[in-house]
């Protein structure tokens, strides 16, 4: 049985907005393509995406709030959020698959039936506990990070290499110790969401536990080089018993909407050294969460790396 599971299926590749937004529907189908003309299908274990129950997703969002993206996805008029994220009929469905895909990957991994594993549309950063944000609906990592700790784990960790900042899962646990947060990304005062300065690094008892690392705009695969290694420190400090990697493919040059320049070797990179700490840390336990990625060809290049790297 292979270390490596993959969470796939028609019924994730829904959420997805269309009319031309940039976050399309068709993202899942470009990765698995690749995915099997690399042979990655034979090599992983494939699971189905499940939906999260309301249960569930009250982990981490309000009841308040998931009733209005249920009246919105009836009516499937207007927008969830200022108007980055627009409402569709089904959205909370398709939404709520996400969160219990990434779900359906924790359990395997918790649960013995793999090590490793990958949801490629996931990530979901920018949703807040009581807001949509940035493409975002429901925070499948927030879900995730609340309901491992109800399992009794100490220390979660959460790495993130989108280009765009994860504010709502950095804000949702700024004040908890037990989220150990790591993130690279555009400086905000160029890109969306304009948040994430290195001072910003938890408050109260969680003081220290997260760290932000603003990147200019233009930042390479050598600037990654030098900064990454006090991501790798910043999480052994602590020994987080499950790592999260949210893996967002448009910090990959090209991205019609970021202008950081990695190329898929840094995902790679992220994927391969982490599930290494983890080996280290004792458990192996690592899930990586696709995120943004807007350039087509970038996301199933980094995608793809993230999931060789994995096995």
């Amino acid at each position: 049985m292979s270390n490596v599971a993959v969470v796939l299926g028609e019924r994730l590749a829904r959420y997805g907005f269309g009319d031309g937004h940039p976050f399309g529907p068709d993202r899942h189908g470009v990765f698995v393509r690749e995915f099997e003309a690399r042979g990655l299908d034979k090599r992983v274990r494939v699971l189905e995406p499940r939906t999260a129950s309301e249960e569930e997703l009250r982990a981490f969002h309000s009841p308040a709030y998931l009733e209005f993206v249920r009246e919105r996805s009836e009516s499937g008029q207007g927008f969830l959020d200022a108007g980055d994220t627009p409402a569709f009929r089904g959205v909370y469905e398709a939404a709520a698959c996400v969160v219990g895909a990434t779900l359906s990957a924790v359990e395997a991994i918790m649960q013995g039936e793999c090590r490793r594993a990958f949801v490629p549309i996931a990530g979901l950063h920018h949703a807040g506990r009581e807001r949509a944000a940035g493409f975002c609906v429901f925070n499948d990592c927030g879900v995730a990070i609340e309901l491992l700790k109800r399992q009794g784990l100490k220390r979660v960790g959460y790495v993130d290499i989108d280009a765009h900042h994860g504010d709502g899962v950095f804000y949702a646990f700024e004040e908890d110790p037990a989220v150990v947060f790591a993130d690279l990304h555009e400086d905000g005062r160029y890109l969306y969401p304009g948040t994430g300065a290195r001072q910003e690094s938890g408050r109260g008892a969680a003081e220290g536990t997260k760290l932000n690392l603003p990147l200019p705009p233009g930042a390479d695969d050598e600037v990654f080089a030098q900064v990454w290694p006090q991501v790798v420190a910043h999480l052994e400090k602590f020994s987080p018993e499950f790592i999260i990697l949210q893996c967002g493919a448009d910090s990959i040059e090209g991205d019609p909407i970021t202008h950081l320049r990695f190329s898929p070797r840094v995902h790679g990179r992220a994927a391969r050294e982490l599930a290494a700490l983890a080996e280290r840390l004792g458990h192996g336990r690592v899930l990586a969460l696709g995120g943004g990625g807007y350039h087509r060809e970038n996301l199933a290049r980094a995608w793809t790396a993230v999931v060789e790297n994995l096995l």
